[in-house]
């Protein structure tokens, strides 16, 4: 059995890590760190895991992680790094869920999260966590990076069109939204439900910090400059992200040897779902499954093509593909305990 730490276990990244592992045939969870929740037992913060979690919340001083084989972090930023090197050199894995490793240029880092990075001496090693692009990088890794909800739908759209050097890599197009849960468990004016109920709104439109990630790892698949304009959106749901695409094709391609290309890229992949050409993925078709679904338009048969991605983001978007990469590092099946069919309505 994988014994399992996760550092900071009370928001929705971190319970969403439990309602997962609870269920996985090979994990031990053993300790689920909170300073504020010490000694809480778990079920009685979330009712959901009455008789499958039966830890209580430990402080941080008071639990010893490199008892552990992995531990997750679903902390603020900067939290992951300062513990990091002592796991790693105690023989301890981690994933990282926030961005402590995600960029590799540390200037860049500090500039777009405003904290100094404290071990950049990781940055090398640390491998980016998505799995269907990183796959044997992953297999045997001791520290990931897992990637952001929307840099996952925008990799995953334009990867095989950037491998196949089908577009024009500097008019990259990503209008995408997202629900609440996405900015986290914390009690802000913007998120309360007077305020994002029966509403819509963009935001970050002069700069979101999933651009830098996103514009370095598209880059990593073609030789060109990559330009990426990214505009996140604020919807009034709790779960879900959805991101429409724009990539301006400079072949002359077919439709279905595109819709091909996709559906080959990603043949391999049990968590991506190319859907027929001309297709609708909705977000509620991934809800509370780690699934990616995704569909290709060409309006007017022109030169503009539209990749259509959604995905949950908690789940694919986060905890759900931390457990992926997990699986890989421990040599099992990156689907084990991930099977979990959607829910509708």
């Amino acid at each position: 059995m994988i014994k399992v730490g996760i550092v900071g276990g009370t928001g929705y990244t971190g319970v969403e890590l439990l309602r997962l592992l609870a269920v996985h045939p090979d994990v031990q969870l053993t300790a689920i760190t909170s300073r504020k929740e010490d000694g809480l037992p778990v079920a009685d913060m979330f009712p959901s895991l009455r008789g499958r979690v039966n830890l209580a919340f430990s402080a941080p001083d008071n639990v010893d992680l490199t008892k552990c084989d992995v531990v997750f972090f679903a902390t603020p930023h900067g939290v992951a790094m300062a513990q990091a090197p002592a796991l790693l050199a105690a023989g301890v894995k981690v994933i990282d869920l926030a961005a402590d490793f995600r960029i590799k240029d540390k200037d860049v880092f500090e500039k777009w999260y405003k904290i100094p990075h404290t071990c950049p001496e990781l940055l090398d090693e640390a491998v980016y966590g998505l799995v269907e692009l990183n796959r044997e990088q992953i297999k045997g890794a001791r520290l990931i990076a897992n990637p952001g909800c929307y840099p996952t739908t925008m990799q995953l759209g334009f990867y095989p069109l950037l491998k196949a050097k089908l577009i024009d890599t500097t008019s990259l197009i990503a209008d995408s939204k997202s629900g609440v849960s996405g900015a986290g468990r914390k009690a802000e004016i913007g998120t309360l439900f007077s305020e994002a109920s029966d509403n819509f709104k963009a935001y970050g439109v002069s700069g979101h910090r999933h651009t830098p990630e996103t514009s370095a790892q598209l880059q990593r698949y073609t030789d060109s400059p990559v330009s990426l304009v990214f505009t996140p959106h604020l919807v009034p749901m709790i779960r879900g992200m959805h991101s429409t695409l724009y990539a301006r094709l400079t072949s002359d391609i077919a439709n279905e040897d595109l819709q091909a290309l996709f559906e080959k890229e990603y043949a391999g992949s049990a968590f991506v779902d190319v859907m027929p050409f001309g297709s609708h993925p909705e977000t509620r078709s991934t809800r509370g499954s780690n699934m990616l679904r995704l569909a290709l338009h060409r309006p007017g048969n022109g030169n503009m093509l539209v990749i259509l991605v959604v995905q949950d983001n908690l789940v694919k978007g986060a905890s759900g593909q931390a457990v992926q990469c997990m699986n890989l590092m421990f040599g099992l099946d990156e689907t084990t305990g991930l099977q979990q069919i959607a829910l509708l309505p």
